[in-house]
């Protein structure tokens, strides 16, 4: 390692606050305070780098001087692409530079004739937003985000390819904000101000993620800058300032649950600054040593107002080396070259150092392709930082496409009441996903650590400084041609700390998931207990009777047969409720068979079996609660004595105080209604209609078999008959929907019981069984559908928890929710998701979500297909799934010029296609990737719009 320290880079004895090396390494620029004004200074980097080009005169060491800020600069930072310079400072300004043509050497404004402007840079835009001193200023991974941030107490996002344009402005901070860092992989920007706390924002809706305060509770004093940092793999951000058993820290946080277990220790001072290598290493391979791959690891430079500078390597325990006394005030600002190799630090003393490392000294750098390979396997995508050759890429061709990028508040993302009330309870949701169910995971991921733990309990990476190695007193100063101790650091081990979760991760994703393991234990219990029951006999009676008529017994081919005390068991486990809605099922058996294995079960004759559901009983009286809003109830009373002995039922109907009456000649045994119908069973399989004031709509229904169970929605009766038989009737238009279909299907060869029945609001008749399953019926095509399965495995493994929209309660009123039974199961097996690989995760989670979308369609849920649909482009935007992303927009679209024969229709469930494609674009709008899809269906729907 070489360390220099150039005299010439300086503000003439002021202070710098800040430096940045441009992209390319050609160049760098700091920013501080200037004779009366504020001071940015772009500088030449050969004369830094090599000694014979310091030396060289006709190789100039300035390249320009702006002095345009009104007070000190506080910051500057160059995009990522090197095309702009952004720099902030105490006049509240910020300033945009960019490179203007060649004109000719041109002095610096109060200077001699011999200091010459080499390069012309010109303020492009003035950003004025801030009532207080800007302190930082950050460009977003992809350059389409510039973020500011101020002793005003907030965070300005704004619209890089549209200035001045404001996307956001982030509030949330009771103090000075000294600090900014973007997620590399572009869903989050860290904030950290003097109120002691850190702040991670969502990029997605610009809500808070969450608060992290404990490590700062023993702050006191300031610092001038809070310069945070993330780790280029994007696992971990690390604070600067925070304290630990009255020690100063830099506290690393991670980002699977926000926890902050670990923190960098062993600076005299506060910490001012942390800046991460751009790169991501892996451990250089030395002649004669194993083949065997290194797990990738991060390099992190911290500077504190103690004039140290430390640099750390996550896989040693230790840092690779710590300078002290670098400087002769606190160390302001730190910037990596981007190969990762050089390092430069500025201070509050008006200087700056440069430190030179080898790849000997810090391993072997990752190529960008398997930079974001590792994002790519771990988030699903990379936004990293994009230079040199993919520049192009990253060219907005659309200039409305940034519009859209922004206005992502459309009405399904909820108003920000609703937003607010997730930002409450985003932290929530993160403990719960990465809480209790994964401390094991953590636990392991760790357990190779070597570590020391304070009173407290918290665990502390500890660094042995150089200087504690030392006799006396006085720290020895860094040489400029090296450092003195740093051959004398004793042997370090490495350990599995920081990077730890790439090796363990490596592991648990190869090979079968934890899902396959549980599903073939269940496949092999089941292939046992079914060997058992086909070696056994079975005699299965009816239990449940019809004193009225006798049921057509069905034959089944080749069923399998259980033994008594087969049936006996179950029956314990599945006895049937009182409760009318829920219905047993039992099957009849009419002769015995007596088979020991499968190859037999071919060949012999098949027994009959009879699907039987219970009946309601007869009650003297009972009533029936239609609805809660309006309130509205039916009372039955029956056995009413009239004259000459006779006996009637009256039905009466109460809603909102308004009450109707009628009698009846038979036993009243079943009702159900709705504001627009009431429908009651009566004996002799008599099924009766009645309006809302009471009205008989047509005389009774004779029904083949009596009422086990009976449902009105709207206009819509749904019976199911004791003989297992449903029917569905439009009682407006009098058309039957449903006719005598059997349950035969579902429920046959099954000792299962039907525990909710749902009729929605376009007459979808809707079955739950005791085995988790739910299914529909589809008149369209005569069909059972499974809407719904509690035991599935792609609902257990999939995970949409990034494609939720601010407002996402899943609408619990829709039918679909209604027979899943919970708002949402996003996440819910957090731990499992965590052992998948990204591919088999990706896998479910989209066949999941195309499972969503044809369930709401087929029970024509209108609101709930809106709501998945969009939850699943969003997917396909995250994931970068083109070609399913164009196959849904063109379905939306249709066809641009449509002729008569066509069969495209231009609504579904009420809503307008191009409409809902409408709605669609800004989602396809975040990402850059797919901006050429973007303009293709913006151009057609405009084109659509003008005729």
């Amino acid at each position: 390692m070489k360390l220099l320290k150039p005299s010439w880079v300086n503000h003439n004895g002021k202070p710098i606050f800040s430096v940045d090396i441009h992209p390319d390494g050609t160049k760098f620029a700091t920013g501080g305070q200037g004779q009366d004004s504020g001071k940015v200074v772009i500088w030449n980097m050969p004369p830094v780098v090599k000694e014979e080009d310091e030396k060289n005169k006709s190789i100039p060491k300035m390249l320009c001087q702006m002095d345009n800020h009104l007070a000190c600069v506080n910051c500057v930072r160059w995009s990522n692409n090197g095309a702009y310079l952004a720099s902030g400072g105490d006049d509240k300004l910020i300033m945009v530079w960019k490179k203007s043509g060649y004109i000719g050497p041109s002095t610096v404004f109060g200077s001699s004739s011999k200091l010459a402007n080499v390069e012309q840079w010109r303020c492009l835009t003035i950003l004025r937003n801030h009532s207080g001193d800007v302190m930082d200023v950050a460009w977003s991974p992809h350059d389409a985000w510039l973020a500011s941030c101020s002793v005003d107490n907030t965070v300005v996002i704004w619209n890089a390819l549209k200035f001045p344009e404001i996307i956001a402005t982030l509030r949330g901070h009771s103090g000075l904000v000294k600090g900014l860092t973007w997620d590399p992989v572009g869903k989050y920007i860290a904030s950290q101000a003097d109120d002691h706390s850190l702040k991670v924002w969502r990029t997605m809706d610009w809500q808070l993620e969450t608060s992290i305060t404990k490590p700062f509770d023993e702050c006191g004093g300031t610092t001038h800058v809070l310069r945070l940092s993330w780790s280029p793999d994007g696992h971990y951000l690390v604070s600067a300032h925070a304290m630990n058993n009255s020690g100063p820290t830099a506290q690393i946080i991670e980002r699977d649950g926000w926890k902050t277990n670990m923190d960098f220790v062993g600076h005299r001072k506060a910490v001012t600054v942390v800046k991460f290598n751009p790169k991501i290493f892996k451990r250089k391979q030395k002649n004669g040593s194993s083949n065997k791959a290194s797990c990738p690891y991060c390099c992190c430079a911290v500077g504190s107002k103690d004039r140290s500078l430390s640099v750390w390597l996550t896989c040693l325990k230790r840092p690779l080396v710590v300078i002290h006394d670098l400087f002769d005030k606190s160390i302001m600002d730190i910037s990596w070259t981007l190969n990762g190799l050089g390092i430069l630090v500025c201070s509050m003393d008006g200087s700056v150092a440069y430190l030179d490392f080898s790849q000997d000294e810090l391993g072997d750098p990752l190529s960008e392709e398997e930079k974001n390979n590792i994002h790519q396997s771990t988030y699903g995508k990379s936004l990293a930082i994009t230079t040199g050759s993919q520049v192009p890429n990253t060219i907005i061709e659309n200039p409305e496409m940034l519009k859209f990028q922004q206005k992502q508040q459309t009405p399904q993302d909820g108003e920000h009441g609703a937003a607010a009330h997730r930002e409450t309870q985003a932290p929530k949701v993160a403990s719960m996903v990465n809480g209790e169910s994964l401390e094991d995971i953590r636990k392991n991921l760790l357990k190779k650590q070597v570590e020391t733990r304070t009173a407290d309990g918290r665990r502390r990476i500890t660094p042995l400084c150089i200087a504690q190695l030392d006799t006396g007193g006085n720290a020895p100063s860094a040489t400029p041609t090296g450092l003195s101790g740093v051959s004398t650091q004793p042997k370090i081990e490495p350990m599995k700390a920081l990077d730890s979760r790439f090796t363990e991760r490596s592991k648990a994703t190869s090979g079968t998931t934890g899902v396959s393991h549980t599903n073939q234990a269940a496949a092999d219990k089941l292939k046992d207990q079914n060997a058992t029951k086909e070696a056994k006999q079975r005699e299965l009676l009816d239990s449940s009777s019809d004193s009225e008529e006798k049921i057509v017994t069905k034959s089944l081919s080749k069923r399998k047969v259980e033994t008594d005390a087969d049936l006996g068991e179950k029956r314990k486990k599945g006895r049937p409720r009182k409760d009318s809605r829920l219905m047993s099922v039992s099957l009849a058996v009419q002769s015995q068979v007596a088979t020991t294995s499968e190859k037999e079960l071919t060949c012999v004759t098949t027994p009959a079996l009879t699907l039987r559901l219970p009946t309601p009983a007869s009650l003297k009286s009972f009533t029936v609660q239609i609805s809660s809003e309006p309130p509205m109830y039916i009372e039955v009373e029956n056995e009413v004595r009239v004259v000459a002995g006779s006996k009637i039922s009256r039905l009466k109907c109460n809603r909102e105080g308004k009450e109707w009456e009628t009698v009846m000649a038979n036993r009243i045994l079943a009702a159900a209604g709705s504001n627009e119908l009431v429908c009651v069973a009566c004996e002799k399989r008599m099924l009766s209609m009645f309006s809302s004031s009471g009205r008989r709509v047509f005389p009774p229904i004779i029904m083949s078999s009596p009422i086990s169970t009976l449902q009105c929605t709207g206009y819509y009766v749904m019976a199911l008959t004791a003989a297992a038989a449903l029917s569905v009737w439009d009682v407006q238009n009098q058309v039957v929907v449903v006719k005598d279909e059997s349950l035969q299907t579902i429920l046959s060869g099954n000792d299962m019981t039907v525990t909710q029945t749902l009729l929605t609001q376009r007459g979808i008749p809707v079955l739950s069984l005791s085995n988790g399953k739910a299914y529909c019926f589809n008149p369209a095509l005569s069909t059972w559908n499974l809407v719904s399965d509690k035991q599935d495995s792609l609902a257990q493994c999939a995970d949409y928890r990034n494609c939720l929209t601010s407002q996402d309660a899943i609408l619990c009123s829709g039918p679909l929710a209604i027979v899943q039974g919970r708002a949402s199961n996003a996440g819910r097996q957090a731990a499992r998701l965590f052992t998948m690989p990204h591919q088999v995760q990706q896998e479910t989670t989209m066949a999941y979500l195309e499972n969503q979308i044809a369930a709401a369609l087929i029970l024509q849920s209108s609101q709930e297909y809106r709501y998945w649909l969009f939850i699943y482009a969003r997917f396909l935007v995250n994931e970068g799934f083109e070609q399913k992303l164009r196959e849904v927009c063109q379905d939306l679209l249709g066809p641009v010029h449509r002729s008569s024969g066509s069969q495209w229709e231009s609504r579904i469930l009420g809503y307008r296609k191009r409409e809902l494609l409408k709605e669609l674009l800004p989602l396809i709008g975040q990402n850059l990737r797919f901006q050429r899809l973007f303009t293709e269906y913006q151009e057609q729907l405009d084109s659509l719009r003008d005729k």
